[in-house]
């Protein structure tokens, strides 16, 4: 199984991973340190050459590819097989599209719980991965302190 752990770089971050280690610690599962990088659609095609754009990512976004590589090492360290994802396209869209592609069997995510006013002016990533993916999520809460 792969576990796909979504992480949005904040100081958060370190929950969703620690969730998703005990999850592949109990099931031996791989980690996907995942990170979704908000762009136009049409930045990206389909037909391309993955290993390509996520290395043109990483060039184009060194600080979000730093901070997936250094989640992504805790997490080897640990004896925990993970790999860093960067991607580029919506968010919520892109997830899903990538969850199928890496063969997920859970996806992880935090809520920072702002509210239900929050979620529908904003909208909430975690909520529309629940409801759309199929798959099971984990939702780590995070308490913003």
């Amino acid at each position: 199984m792969n576990i796909l752990a979504a992480v949005d770089l904040s100081p958060a971050s370190e929950k969703v991973i620690e969730a998703a280690r005990g999850v592949a610690e109990l099931t031996g599962a791989s980690i996907y340190v995942f990170h979704v990088v908000e762009s136009d659609p049409d930045i990206v095609g389909d037909d391309a050459d993955h290993e390509l754009q996520r290395n043109r990512i990483a060039a184009d976004f060194p600080r979000e590819d730093q901070q997936l590589q250094a989640l992504e090492e805790k997490l080897l360290d640990q004896g925990v097989d993970a790999t860093r994802w960067l991607v580029r396209g919506p968010a919520i869209k892109t997830t899903l599209k990538e969850s199928a592609r890496l063969n997920a069997g859970l996806i992880v995510v935090g809520s920072h719980g702002h509210g239900a006013v929050w979620d529908v002016l904003i909208g909430s990533y975690s909520a529309a991965i629940i409801r759309k993916s199929g798959l099971p999520t984990l939702v780590v809460p995070i308490l913003d302190t």
